[in-house]
């Protein structure tokens, strides 16, 4: 008996995914070198071991000054030294009328309340003159400003980005506990499918699917398991989802289309399969398939994706990547989409959400965005030239309307 049909809207089937995903734990830790974790996950809270800044920073190249004194214009004050960054402390206290050079990133000497760009003084001796009025607290950071001695500085579940790395190296972490990367089986299914060092007959295409997930899932935090290639027989197909169910999560490609090819829904349905959802309404991966299968006391989740190779990978980003990401350990974020001109005219069907690949470009805050000529789902040099997808989910759109875009993850990562 095959599996009810069930399609969902977009954002129903997006839903659904980020409900399962919350209730997912990773499988493990491990402590890693500092740059060994750029792009895992942390598993640790970073604290702040000092003050940041340690001490009251000045922002400017200029002098240290007494607000007040500058209460009339222009000023002269009585320079009594300078301040470098990084100079030992200096027994220099601002006494009325007295200033000090200093330096971006020095500390801001004892009675100073704060600094006056160099570009408004100039110096005679150990004059300095003064023709800009300053208020207390001008270009010093004070104390702790940025953080006091033990503040959470990074939490478990973020991403290790370069400003993460920074933060870490800024408080002597040298190396960092990170959550296990999960492991994500893959399985291209169908006989028309053939590795890639082998030569395709007419009626076959080369098997890019498995590689354009394994790249996805790497980005999304995961370690990517390449399966063999699953026949059309239902035996070998049996063995091979049973296989992939060994990992964390598994994803299909190819003959998972409800009520079309019925070998893989069959061989899901022996292994007593519940399904979320058999399909959303988008554009293109309508046929995407989302459901889990009981193991033990608990379920592996799996993915069937479209086989088409555009589709593989837009519904990869749009449901598999969180699942993946929570896996990871990663905390979990809504998808958002940006904004820009359409620069060349539209014309659509209402119906479907449609993730369209485009080319953003322009300059500053001129940003304009137009569609790659492309022949389909199985187009993958368009959405190479791509480098986000314009997202249409309505009829006919004008050139110069402001549209929704949805950026290749690997423009942004």
């Amino acid at each position: 008996m095959p599996a009810p049909e069930r399609i969902l809207s977009f954002e129903d089937a997006r839903h659904t995914v980020e409900e399962h995903a919350a209730q997912f734990r990773p499988r493990g830790k491990e402590l890693v070198e500092l740059l060994d974790s750029a792009g895992q996950i942390l598993a640790e809270v970073v604290p702040a071991d000092r003050n940041f800044p340690p001490f009251p920073r000045a922002t400017r190249d200029g002098y240290a000054v007494r607000a007040a004194d500058l209460a009339r214009l222009p000023a002269k004050l009585h320079v009594i030294g300078e301040i470098k960054a990084g100079a030992p402390d200096a027994p220099i206290r601002i006494k009325p009328g007295e200033a000090a050079a200093i330096m971006t990133g020095a500390a801001a000497p004892a009675g100073a309340d704060a600094v006056v760009m160099i570009e408004y003084t100039s110096r005679n001796g150990d004059q300095v003159e003064i023709t800009r009025g300053i208020a207390a607290g001008d270009n010093i950071v004070p104390t702790g400003a940025e953080a006091k001695r033990g503040d959470r500085l990074l939490t478990p579940g973020m991403r290790l980005d370069q400003a993460a790395i920074a933060v870490a190296a800024s408080v002597g972490k040298s190396r960092l506990l990170v959550y296990s990367k999960p492991r994500v089986a893959v399985l291209s299914t169908g006989d028309e499918v053939v590795d890639i060092d082998v030569p395709p007959a007419l009626n076959q295409i080369r098997n890019s699917n498995s590689y354009s997930l394994a790249v996805q899932i790497q980005m999304a935090g995961g370690d990517p398991v390449l399966l063999p290639i699953a026949p059309d027989e239902p035996e070998r197909l049996r063995e091979l989802i049973a296989e992939g169910l060994e990992a964390d999560l598994l994803l299909l490609t190819g003959g998972v289309s409800m009520g079309k090819y019925d070998l893989v829904e069959q061989a899901l349905l022996e292994l007593k399969a519940e399904f979320f959802f058999t399909g959303a309404k988008i554009q293109p991966g309508k046929p995407i398939v989302f459901g889990r299968i009981p193991d033990g006391s608990a379920h592996k989740y799996f993915f069937g994706l479209p086989g088409n190779p555009v589709s593989t990978m837009v519904t990869f980003e749009l449901f598999a990547r969180p699942m993946v990401e929570a896996l990871a350990g990663m905390q979990p974020r809504k998808l958002l989409f940006l904004r820009a001109r359409l620069k060349s005219e539209i014309k659509a069907k209402p119906g479907l959400k449609r993730f369209l690949p485009a080319v953003l470009s322009g300059e500053f805050e001129d940003a304009e965005v137009e569609l790659v000529r492309w022949q389909g789902s199985g187009d993958i040099a368009a959405t190479a030239r791509a480098n986000c997808y314009v997202v249409v989910d309505r009829g006919d759109i004008a050139a110069g309307e402001w549209v929704p875009v949805l950026l290749r993850w690997a423009s942004v990562i």
